[in-house]
């Protein structure tokens, strides 16, 4: 019999330890090995504990969310799942700073026993503590980003004839928050081409997401509109209950589909849009992220003649989704996320410079 995994539950209010006490004893494979109200509390017990993950609210007296996951993470690492009853667009910046500091998720606190969505909630949270349990994480150093390894190195960069390339299209889940934010802080605004980006998180924090990663990154970020016209030098979000495509008009499109690979949006879809109405003129590239959603889409770009990116696995929080792609033979380029921005920079200053240079690491 498999060892039930151990889960540490931080939530000041007794009511909402209650309940999710309740949904987690309920999978046979997890246990509740204890409670705390606030942060100093989670951060002893991290310790003397030694749980497999932790189920952390952010708003609590004393020492908060963000102050405890950061600690934890620098001095008795383990993986954080953030569960809150933020949906405030402008509060929601510290979930994304917790995440900065080394949290893997984000998920809405469940509603109680007698919402309609309960059971719905329940699975989704159980699902998602069972999947980030067996991520392995590793101590932080103050103040480096989760998913940016300190030691990377930058790839070199040469000049590259962007005449074909018309946009960039980012698929990024586990993790994905700080690699975004790494990457983005270091583009030019008057970068030359949409950037389109597929994250992975919670449907009611995707407003809120957008408002941070354009605060912290300094550059325009938005939420997609369908039939949204794609401007130069803005990153798009593809927002949540939507699978997402752009059409040969270079608009945003909400496509009536069904989820796919568990998700929606999804990578694959926005990938294979791009595949089917713009081919080589895409710059594609896929992050850190659990499962594979994009990867076997990601090869379908190549072949069509796209400039294809992954990841590395050295800085990557979770490896499946590049991963998946260079097993695929998918990725042209496996870059850190400073190499990845290197290169998104030289794009820009090149655009009309007709140099076909290229990275070192070809692959």
């Amino acid at each position: 019999m498999m060892t039930p995994i151990r889960v540490l539950i931080v939530d000041d209010s007794m009511v909402s330890r209650q309940v999710l006490g309740r949904i987690l004893s309920s999978d046979p494979d997890l246990a509740i090995i204890g409670e705390a109200a606030e942060g100093a509390t989670a951060i002893r017990m991290a310790v003397t504990k030694k749980p497999d993950i932790i189920v952390m609210d952010i708003i609590m007296p004393g020492m908060n969310g963000f102050e405890a996951t950061r600690t934890i993470m620098e001095n008795s690492p383990v993986p954080i799942i953030i569960v809150s009853a933020i949906e405030d667009p402008e509060e929601v910046s510290i979930i994304f700073q917790t995440m900065q500091a080394g949290a893997l998720a984000c998920m809405k606190k469940p509603s109680g026993p007698g919402s309609p969505s309960f059971d719905r909630d329940a699975r989704e949270l159980i699902q998602t503590v069972k999947s980030m349990a067996g991520i392995r994480v590793v101590r932080r150093r103050p103040s480096v980003p989760a998913g940016i390894a300190p030691g990377s190195k930058r790839s070199p960069v040469a000049g590259i004839d962007l005449s074909r390339r018309k946009i960039v299209a980012i698929g990024v889940s586990t993790g994905g928050p700080a690699v975004l934010q790494e990457i983005l802080s270091r583009i030019p605004e008057d970068f030359p081409l949409p950037i389109v980006i597929v994250q992975h998180i919670a449907g009611v924090f995707y407003e809120g997401f957008a408002h941070w990663l354009a605060s912290t990154s300094g550059y325009p970020v938005q939420l997609g509109t369908d039939r949204g016209q794609l401007l130069p030098g803005i990153a798009y979000i593809a927002p949540e209950g939507f699978q997402t495509g752009i059409d040969p008009l270079m608009r945003l499109r909400f496509l009536g589909m069904e989820p796919e690979n568990g998700l929606r949006p999804s990578v694959a879809a926005l990938f294979r849009s791009l595949a089917e109405n713009w081919g080589k003129a895409t710059v594609a590239i896929l992050l850190t992220g659990m499962g594979s959603d994009g990867a076997r889409e990601l090869k379908l770009l190549r072949d069509r003649g796209a400039l294809t990116i992954v990841q590395d696995k050295e800085s990557a929080v979770v490896y499946g989704m590049p991963g998946e792609a260079v097993r695929l033979n998918a990725a042209e380029y496996i870059l850190s996320p400073l190499a990845i921005a290197d290169l998104l920079r030289q794009i820009g200053a090149n655009a009309n410079s007709g140099d076909e240079k290229m990275p070192d690491r070809k692959v």
